[in-house]
């Protein structure tokens, strides 16, 4: 008897209402709830990193099927040479925090002392540069 009860109120409990809101309100408030969200995230402000002089990371992956040496040379903006250096195993991944904006010569070489790859590239944004076998 309870049973037969329960299913003829929640057969008839909800007919008498309908949607108090229109489905564009709906999206508009979903819309202004996952802004609001993103401001809490602290999404990273683009003003801030156009107006910096340095990069906040640079990182280098290796899928060849030896460990590498990256070295990365160059100028800061007061002149001083600026050299980096990273053993990256095989399959790893390293990064240099904090490297001021600029052209820098990078080389890449071999566990048997060779040179795998040699030139300029110019780091003005954070990237992440993956050397595999061509």
């Amino acid at each position: 008897m309870k049973f037969w009860m329960l299913s003829v109120a929640l057969w008839l409990l909800p007919t008498p209402f309908y949607a108090q809101s229109d489905v564009d309100k709906v999206l508009k408030g979903g819309e202004i709830l996952v802004n609001g969200l993103s401001f809490f995230t602290g999404g990273k402000s683009e003003s801030k990193s156009a107006n910096s002089k340095t990069i906040e990371s640079v990182c280098v992956k290796n899928k060849l099927a030896e460990k590498i040496v990256f070295r990365i040379t160059g100028l800061n903006e007061d002149g001083d040479d600026v050299k980096k250096e990273m053993v990256i195993q095989k399959d790893g991944k390293e990064c240099v925090f904090e490297l001021p904006k600029g052209i820098y010569t990078y080389e890449i070489v071999l566990a048997n002392k060779e040179i795998f790859k040699k030139g300029e590239y110019k780091f003005n944004d954070e990237i992440t540069i993956t050397v595999k076998e061509e």
